[in-house]
């Protein structure tokens, strides 16, 4: 059974483009494969709190001296940990704000990005003391951006910090596989925007298909 964590970053509702894309990108997996299990995590409306001086100081607590205010700051951590924990697939829909990540997709990746838990951290590897913990998970992004020019030589390649913020965060997540799926144009609202969204949702399906297996195995006969 596959596992997927679907993370909406947008403050939108009914008007994210990027909720309706992450939503079909779910939707297409459940129907080629009915087992799978979704986790949901809307951080867009429920944004986790930025972490603070008291939650740096219990995460670098020794657990024999642990408090339960110390436990208390760490506890939707620990929960948003977990979630990532049991994911095989992170779904994640964000827009592009200010060219990047918004704040609330931050914070998120600020409470999960954490040592002993997610990466450990041994000045014996020299110059790269930080590994990821966790491995073989996937995460498909799903975003939309105002303008265009995003993509590798495009005329804001050099603005797009939302997809290297995203690609560098995520190897301490466990990350090994990635794929982007966006909509450009949004502030421009002309048939340029209108072709991006439907080659979008067309592109869908057929990443699901890549990841999910096209088919199912076939019983061989009795």
């Amino acid at each position: 059974m596959t596992t997927l964590l679907h993370i909406d970053a947008s403050v939108r509702s009914e008007r994210s483009l990027s909720r309706k894309l992450s939503q079909a990108f779910v939707d297409a997996w459940v129907e080629q494969d009915g087992n799978t299990k979704v986790i949901v995590r809307d951080i867009g409306r429920n944004p986790p709190p930025f972490i603070t001086e008291e939650w740096i100081a219990a995460v670098f607590t020794p657990q024999a001296h642990m408090t339960a205010e110390k436990r208390e700051a760490l506890r939707l951590s620990d929960e948003l940990i977990e979630e990532l924990n049991r994911a095989d697939v992170i779904v994640l829909g964000t827009p592009m704000y200010n060219y990047g990540m918004p704040a609330q997709l931050k914070s998120w990746f600020d409470n999960v990005i954490r040592i002993g838990k997610t990466f450990s951290f041994d000045l014996g590897r020299g110059d790269y003391p930080l590994e990821p913990i966790m491995d073989g998970k996937k995460l498909v992004t799903l975003s939309s951006r105002g303008e265009f020019g995003f993509g590798p030589g495009g005329i804001r390649e050099s603005m797009n910090h939302l997809d290297t913020h995203i690609q560098t965060c995520a190897h301490y997540l466990g990350v090994n596989e990635t794929h982007t799926i966006s909509i450009d144009y949004q502030e421009f609202g002309d048939a340029r925007h209108e072709a991006s969204i439907a080659d979008a949702f067309d592109t869908v399906p057929n990443l699901v298909k890549q990841l999910a297996g096209a088919k199912k195995p076939q019983l061989s006969p009795a």
